[in-house]
């Protein structure tokens, strides 16, 4: 009998495990998105992206005639949708009037400006200060 009894703690213990590694495994997954709200000062869009694939959508609060209102979103269009794997983040400037956002590639520096373009979120080819792009949106030779 004080065998059995033995293996009945192992097994919860080894349940109770499970029940944390699942919990943890959920907690990862809820932390892989960023949030910033467009820096234009009337304007109550927010953007997402996804950390790992650098995905971006937007939403934001519309009207909605006999009701509270509703939320509007806009999914990923050209250039918005998963680029390769990496860190991903969001950056709001401090320019009242602007309605985008940057998307900062975390590992290479690279950035593109994403926006909301008639019914979806569009991004700008990915550029830094030594790539061919960076240097053509610059104007120089």
């Amino acid at each position: 009998m004080g065998g059995r009894a033995g293996y009945r703690v192992r097994a919860v213990g080894v349940g109770a495990g499970l029940l944390i590694a699942a919990g943890m495994a959920d907690a990862a997954q809820a932390a892989s998105y960023e949030f910033v709200p467009a820096p234009q000062a009337d304007l109550n869009r927010v953007y997402r992206v996804d950390k790992a694939t650098g995905e971006v959508i937007s939403c934001q609060y519309g009207l909605q005639e006999n009701t509270i209102g509703t939320t509007l979103c806009f999914g990923p269009g050209e250039g918005a949708g998963p680029q390769a794997p990496s860190e991903y983040s969001l950056v709001a400037s401090r320019h009242v009037r602007e309605a985008g956002v940057f998307r900062v590639n975390q590992r290479t520096g690279a950035m593109s400006i994403c926006y909301v373009l008639d019914d979806a979120v569009v991004c700008t080819p990915q550029g830094n200060a030594g790539s061919e792009v960076g240097r053509a949106g610059a104007g120089k030779p």
